[in-house]
């Protein structure tokens, strides 16, 4: 239908990275990496031109999200799916419940549910549909998604926890952007490769104190923990701003640079740029006769992730690849699971509200050609 489609010179967006996979990293950040020269790619992450990156970003993350002096931030390999095994692990004690809504935080349930030594339960809700809490008061910890990647769903508010239990928040593609207290989280942790501009097989975890002493207390346990996903070996090397394994010294000069610059705005600069954003898509979604948000519920509305339904007449997917040949708009199809007539578009914090201006007008010109 739309393989004729050109855009018009005065809509073409300035970057078409809309995608909700890795995100838009900015250009400067390579060129910054390039003018490092020989003195940081290759360098050993025992060494101090790495431990000096992995101490600012430590820093620069406690500032951003103003969390309490004595929470840690632990960076290690592996990415938050990683995390979802390295949690059941090590610090679960009994029990864990977990809060789905989507694929990605179905995924996290399904992690656990394969830790024997461990009981598991599952509240979930349908896709699209916002998180509800119920009685979880058996359970040692509780896991939500802050914002579930695959539907554009994200937490309206955080669940209550007692002092015995551990409140774990998988916070890949709303960390930075979506609002959360990250004070009353135990295990705040996310990738950054979504809001924080960086690439995949790292993972950032903020833990309370109570996190740091459950993660003491299993390890006691005679329980088997491989050595790659110990709380204690991760905790140890990252109060020495170092990591257990050898990491992508490229990723993490990356979110360096992103978190100095998120810095400069700070959080609620962020979140009140990402609201406008929204404002963008939602309320032209509302205008359109052939498009529909899939998430009803505007408080559990994505501020990072935007879901647009699409009227079966007009295949999404068609245009999504018309636009990517083009090279206008990258990474802007529905979720490959959900199976929709959808659009699914980043709102990351690199994502331009003048770009989502024109790529409205696009995918609007391409529709109403028709």
């Amino acid at each position: 239908m739309f393989e004729n489609f050109n855009v018009p010179n005065e809509l073409t967006p300035s970057d078409p990275r809309f995608g909700c996979g890795p995100s838009l990293l900015p250009v400067e950040y390579v060129q910054s990496l390039l003018e490092t020269g020989p003195h940081l790619l290759g360098t050993s992450h025992r060494k101090g031109p790495f431990k000096k990156i992995v101490k600012e970003i430590q820093e620069g993350l406690k500032s951003y999200f103003n969390v309490p002096e004595d929470y840690e931030v632990v960076i290690g390999n592996g990415g938050a799916t990683f995390l979802f095994d390295m949690i059941g692990l090590g610090m679960v004690d009994k029990k864990i419940t977990h809060y789905t809504c989507g694929e990605f935080s179905s995924k996290w349930f399904k992690s656990s549910k394969l830790i024997p030594w461990i009981e598991q339960k599952e509240i979930n809700v349908d896709y699209g549909q916002g998180v509800v809490y119920e009685d979880h008061s058996d359970s040692d910890v509780v896991a939500v998604t802050l914002n579930e990647t695959s539907t554009g769903v994200q937490l309206d508010s955080l669940p209550q926890v007692n002092d015995d239990q551990l409140l774990a928040v998988d916070a890949t593609s709303g960390a930075g952007q979506v609002p959360c207290d990250v004070s009353k989280c135990d295990i705040f942790f996310f990738s950054p490769q979504k809001v924080f501009a960086s690439e995949g097989g790292t993972f950032v975890a903020i833990l309370s104190p109570k996190a740091i002493a459950r993660s003491e207390k299993v390890q006691e346990q005679d329980r088997y923990i491989p050595e790659i996903m110990s709380w204690k070996l991760a905790i140890d090397n990252n109060r020495k701003h170092s990591t257990y394994n050898t990491p992508s010294i490229s990723t993490l000069f990356f979110l360096n640079e992103q978190v100095k610059a998120m810095n400069v705005l700070g959080l609620d600069r962020v979140i009140e740029l990402s609201r406008e954003k929204a404002d963008v898509l939602y309320n032209w979604a509302k205008e359109k006769d052939y498009l529909d948000l899939y998430v009803k519920d505007e408080k559990f509305r994505s501020l990072a992730v935007a879901t647009i339904d699409v009227d079966d007449k007009y295949p999404a997917e068609d245009l999504c690849k018309r636009l990517a040949d083009l090279k206008i708009a990258y990474g802007i199809d529905a979720y490959r699971k959900l199976g929709r007539n959808q659009f699914r578009i980043a709102l990351f914090h690199n994502v331009k509200k003048d770009d989502l201006v024109k790529l409205t007008k696009i995918i609007s010109l391409a529709i109403e050609s028709n």
